[in-house]
């Protein structure tokens, strides 16, 4: 047992599915060019008057009820002070002392355990634009050393989640972040891409000996993937450590990870609130969210994952392995439950084994999301019901499967006419193909008869083999045994 505990909290900046920026009209679409996306709001020419966004109000509302926090009925923006290159204004519009959501939390489950993760709060601010360091490009070219300030981002609707310090590891971490990055997906107020900076953690990491007070923090920043949040938390554990065990304080700071060398550094000393100064924003009136504003939103909310899960448990007769698998995406739910659907509840079960199975591994291997099968779910429904009443075994059925993914027929009916791959189940058919397969290997017979059971299982893929696939093996295991006295 390690005499260290380690304590994780997260903050998590999620940019909210908005087509505008949270004070103005500027679009929030990736990948422009730079600065044409920044109006004379964005960049706070002077006169200019922030306006709130409606929708991202809405996304606020939506995670708050999604993780049963309390909706502040009165919230207040605040000025968040500092200065840097990329923040035209000199300050952050942001929420401090009353955020919009507060309390709640997530159920995560790393390995066999499932924990409750406490939020403390989720509140709206805007982005800061981006610092673009030696750029080259097609546009612009900056020689060593240079750096270029992109400002498309300024103003982009953010909702920042904190957690309390509830993780213990960074697999607990990773578990909670995957468990959020599906959630607000989910709920469709992120698109969740990583890669453009729609959720970003930081990950706040201290140790301490069982029983101490809390450590001193440090704060590794923009963690933009589940595999460098694991890998930094990883790196900041040991190293504090061994600067503990080597007789050195831990002082508080804010660190980068840099995934070539797979370490963290310091990149300044950690601000506490009062080095921003925060203050009221004297153009924004607080927020006000009424009873009914709360109703309406909630009225409009998808089935959420926890309650699906526990449906498809209830409904379908599924494992809790089984239905967390089928409900990680919204599209996976539909797709199984489309499936489910055309197939009949009874086949519930198969089912969920092709989905989890067959075609979550064609599109993993082909690097598609499942609302890009090849295969439909009425497609996949048709060929399970071919399973089910006989007449497709399940090497039949790959085969299948394989010419429906490649387009190569309509319906699993049609390629089992055109294939001739309708499975031989009448006893008088199978059984002369026994008969033949046992005259040919003598040997295998009497090892069997002598107790060697793999004998048994040899003449059962001689006979698979001579019906090419079609015997029914069940058929051919029952009638087999009969004939060798078994």
């Amino acid at each position: 047992m390690s005499p260290w505990e380690v304590v994780i909290g997260l903050e998590t900046h999620v940019q909210l599915r908005t087509q505008s920026k949270i004070f103005s009209g500027a679009s929030t679409a990736f990948g422009a060019e730079p600065n044409r996306q920044a109006c004379a709001v964005d960049i706070a020419l002077p006169g200019v008057l922030p306006v709130l966004n409606r929708a991202a109000v809405v996304c606020a509302i939506k995670f708050g009820l999604a993780i049963g926090a309390q909706i502040a009925p009165r919230s207040v923006f605040a000025r968040k002070n500092y200065f840097y290159p990329d923040l035209p204004k000199g300050y952050q519009i942001s929420q401090f002392e009353i955020p919009v959501v507060s309390g709640g939390g997530l159920t995560i489950r790393a390995g066999e355990q499932e924990k409750f993760v406490h939020l403390t709060r989720a509140h709206l601010e805007e982005d800061a634009g981006k610092s673009l360091h030696e750029l080259r490009g097609s546009h612009v070219v900056l020689g060593h050393g240079k750096t270029g300030i992109d400002l498309n981002r300024a103003g982009t609707p953010l909702l920042e989640i904190v957690t309390e310090p509830d993780m213990r590891s960074s697999a607990e971490a990773v578990a909670y972040a995957k468990a959020l990055h599906s959630l607000v997906t989910w709920i469709d107020i992120c698109d969740g891409n990583m890669q453009e900076g729609s959720f970003r953690c930081d990950a706040n990491v201290s140790v301490r000996r069982p029983g101490e007070p809390l450590g001193t923090r440090r704060e590794i920043k923009n963690l933009n993937s589940f595999r460098f949040l694991q890998q930094a938390i990883d790196y900041e554990i040991r190293w504090q450590i061994a600067e503990i065990e080597e007789g050195r304080k831990i002082r508080q700071a804010t660190v980068l990870f840099d995934p070539d060398s797979g370490e963290t550094r310091a990149m300044r000393s950690k601000e506490d609130a009062h080095d921003y100064r925060y203050f009221p924003d004297p153009d924004l009136l607080p927020l006000e969210i009424m009873p009914d504003w709360i109703a309406a939103v909630k009225a409009g909310m998808p089935e959420l994952p926890q309650a699906m899960r526990l449906r498809f448990q209830s409904d379908y007769g599924l494992s809790a392995y089984d239905a967390a698998t089928l409900a990680a995406t919204r599209a996976s739910a539909r797709f199984f439950e489309d499936a489910v659907a055309a197939a009949g509840k009874e086949q519930a079960k198969l089912c969920a084994n092709w989905v989890m199975g067959e075609v979550a591994a064609r599109l993993n291997r082909e690097e598609k999301e499942i609302a890009a099968s090849p295969v439909s779910a009425a497609q996949l429904a048709g060929m399970v019901n071919r399973i089910a009443d006989g007449t497709l075994s399940s090497k039949l059925a790959k085969e299948v499967f394989e010419a429906l993914w490649n387009g190569e027929g309509q319906d699993a009916d049609a390629i089992i006419e055109a294939r001739g791959l309708r499975q031989v189940s009448d006893a008088s058919a199978i059984e002369p193909i026994i008969d033949t397969v046992l005259a040919a290997n003598q040997k295998s017979v009497e090892e069997f008869r002598s107790g060697k059971e793999k004998a048994f299982n040899a003449l059962v893929g001689q006979i698979m083999k001579a019906s090419k696939g079609k015997a029914n093996p069940q058929q051919v295991n029952a009638l087999l045994r009969k004939k060798l006295g078994a």
